[in-house]
């Protein structure tokens, strides 16, 4: 930038030429306005929040067992097969419903199987599963 301040024979411009000046501060400006909303964006998280309620006991499992020979144990006892929609009448009213554990021996007919898990169906337990270990010491 150069300034004259006599009239001289060479005539220089006497303004300033701002031109270049403002297209630099236009570019840093549109630069600035485009890149501040990228850094200052923030990502919503939705954090947990903490409750001290009490934990919830599980009931006992009860493991039914069906010996090769038709026989019904419940929880390791032996019961006659007649007896049996007696005791699942007494689970199924529980609150929360206990889970049961059906184990058949490898041997055992298909069919006594099927009474036992025919019988749980009748007498409203709604949480039933298969053990596929063999059994141990019967």
């Amino acid at each position: 930038m150069a300034i004259s301040v006599g009239k001289d024979e060479g005539d220089f411009n006497v303004e300033p030429n701002v031109v270049p000046l403002v297209d630099i501060m236009l570019v840093l400006l549109i630069i600035f306005i485009i890149t501040i909303p990228v850094m200052t964006h923030a990502v919503k998280i939705d954090l947990p929040r903490a409750n001290n309620q009490p934990t919830v006991t599980k009931p006992e499992n009860i493991d039914v067992t069906v010996d090769f020979d038709g026989q019904v144990y419940w929880n390791g006892n032996p019961i006659p097969r007649q007896d049996l929609l007696g005791y699942i009448m007494v689970e199924a009213v529980k609150d929360p419903q206990p889970e049961v554990h059906i184990r058949g021996d490898r041997r055992v007919r298909y069919e006594y199987v099927a009474d036992v898990l025919f019988a749980m169906q009748r007498g409203g337990m709604k949480k039933i599963g298969f053990i596929s270990e063999p059994i141990k010491g019967q």
